[in-house]
């Protein structure tokens, strides 16, 4: 009787490697759920995504530096220097400064709370 529950299960194990079942049931699946979620999702992002835009946009500006942080800024800035190669020179160097000096400003802290949690760690 064991022998023949062995020989079934064998049997079965087979079955599933040679037609692939798991494969089918999770395309199956992720098909399912495309289906059921993409009309509301889309219908969703149609209202909410200016107030995600305005939301982002006020995380990204919430410093007071002075320099483009958004691709759109970057890109008008160089249209606006276009002509002007010394000019757009001059920008990038003042605004790789700013960077610079703001980068300089978070570092430490950021390795103290760093070197702080590492050292727990280690305990």
């Amino acid at each position: 009787m064991a022998n023949l529950f062995s020989k079934v299960i064998t049997h079965i194990k087979f079955l599933f490697q040679e037609f692939q079942v798991k494969r089918f049931f999770a395309i199956a699946l992720v098909g399912f759920l495309v289906l059921t979620t993409s009309l509301n999702s889309s219908i969703d992002s149609g209202r909410s995504s200016d107030a995600v835009t305005r939301r982002l946009d006020r995380v990204v500006h919430q410093d007071d530096a002075d320099r483009p942080k958004t691709t759109g800024e970057w890109n008008r800035e160089a249209r606006q220097t276009e002509d002007a190669p010394g000019e757009r020179a001059k920008r990038i160097a003042k605004e790789s400064g700013e960077a610079v000096k703001q980068f300089g400003s978070v570092y430490p802290d950021t390795a103290k709370r760093s070197a702080e949690d590492l050292q727990d760690n280690n305990r």
